[in-house]
């Protein structure tokens, strides 16, 4: 028994020993978020019949990305999310004018 723990304990050492050698140093790159492709997403989810939750605080983030490269998109933008926000029922019909006027429909999507 206890050649066995020696054994073991030899083992052990050795992978602990074996594990500690330099670490290999990794670039990952992480990929750009696309505000728009993130507000089209949040709108087809309306436009398909999604209700009002917790994204609905990410608005304003939202608004203020889109300001930085479509000022003119912010501001269509701003004013359908604030319709939007303040809908009695589901914003549906209002989510897919608003995916029409940013120009974010898909060609499909047009009947």
């Amino acid at each position: 028994m206890k050649n066995f723990y020696c054994t073991l304990t030899v083992l052990v050492c050795s992978f602990v020993v074996a594990g500690c050698g330099n670490p290999k140093e990794e670039s990952v790159a992480v990929p750009k978020n696309d505000v728009m492709q993130q507000v089209k997403s949040t709108l087809e989810n309306y436009a398909k019949g999604q209700p009002l939750a917790s994204e609905v605080a990410s608005f304003d983030y939202m608004i203020d990305q889109v300001k930085k490269t479509a000022p003119d998109k912010a501001d269509i933008l701003k004013a359908g999310l604030d319709d939007i926000k303040n809908t009695k029922g589901s914003p549906k019909a209002k989510a897919q004018a608003l995916l029409q006027k940013l120009g974010l429909d898909s060609p499909s999507d047009k009947k």
